[in-house]
């Protein structure tokens, strides 16, 4: 089954664990969408900016530090992704809440560890 992704905080840096993912899920075979600071790209996939429409995503999988998630709440909400993927470094105990109570699951881990563990 697919399960189409957002990553949020997507950057062009290859130095950055963002764009790895990216390239991570791509290799799996995983739809990408990336959503950025800044429009770019990673490799063959584009990296918009702002509030896109995006539909059907399963997965939304976070590289935004703790203030930096405040803006997106309600776009993320609005999304109703299955899951939250909190990355290391992301969790965020008022938004988990948040999530929970809408009814989408939260996890803490490591995006790219999950999917070359087999575990996505």
């Amino acid at each position: 089954m697919d399960k189409p992704t957002l990553v949020l905080g997507a950057s062009p840096n290859p130095n950055r664990f963002s764009n790895t993912c990216v390239k991570t899920l791509v290799s799996a075979g995983i739809p990408v969408h990336a959503l950025g600071l800044r429009e770019g790209s990673i490799e063959s996939t584009p990296i918009f900016s702002g509030f896109q429409e995006i539909d059907n995503i399963h997965t939304v999988t976070l590289y935004l530090g703790i203030e930096n998630q405040k803006p997106w709440y309600d776009y993320i909400l609005k999304l109703t992704p299955e899951r939250v993927i909190f990355n290391p470094g992301t969790e965020n105990p008022e938004f988990q809440e948040m999530l929970i109570k809408s009814g989408i699951e939260i996890i803490e881990d490591c995006t790219i560890m999950m999917v070359q563990g087999d575990r996505f």
